[in-house]
């Protein structure tokens, strides 16, 4: 498969909880949560979505990533899943308890971020030329093509324009 995700977010989870190991110690002694949410934000966070910015994320892709943060969030407050879903603990709950920030979100935003920099790129430098490339002589393959990392863009323009389109509708007719 083209854009098989599986082996970057096994290799990023294996990252990520590497780095959780390394302030584990420091976690389970400290009771400040903020502290805990800083610690978190600041190394499993950033181990997690390395180099999330060229990701071609699907929603499977997000999901997965999300599964894996949940889990180390889980282990730094001290809770199994199963004692979570005998207690009926929402997972929105614990990230609300924990106030670390959303890899999925974080990762989008870094994705974002680097667009911003490769858009301003005024030279003739190979990562804007790779942005920008599209291959001519290969063939497609059957099916539903794969996902592309501009598709992400597209997508949410598209999101946000929508949002805008409904909110200036209600702002014209406001009975309606």
């Amino acid at each position: 498969m083209m854009n098989d995700f599986a082996p970057e977010l096994g290799r990023r989870k294996r990252a990520a909880w590497g780095a959780y190991k390394s302030i584990e110690d420091v976690v389970k002694k400290t009771k400040n949560i903020r502290l805990r949410a800083h610690l978190f934000n600041t190394t499993v966070l950033p181990a997690l979505t390395y180099a999330s910015e060229i990701w071609a994320l699907r929603k499977q892709d997000e999901n997965a990533v999300s599964v894996i943060e949940r889990s180390i969030e889980r282990v730094m407050l001290g809770m199994t899943r199963l004692t979570q879903v005998r207690a009926g603990i929402r997972s929105s709950t614990l990230r609300q308890q924990s106030k670390i920030r959303d890899a999925a979100v974080y990762a989008k935003s870094s994705k974002i971020r680097w667009a911003g920099h490769v858009m301003r790129l005024n030279d003739h430098r190979w990562t804007r030329a790779v942005s920008d490339w599209t291959p001519r002589n290969v063939k497609h393959t059957t099916g539903r093509p794969p996902t592309r990392w501009s598709d992400f863009f597209t997508k949410s323009f598209k999101e946000r324009y929508d949002a805008l389109r409904v909110s200036r509708t209600a702002l014209d007719h406001p009975g309606a």
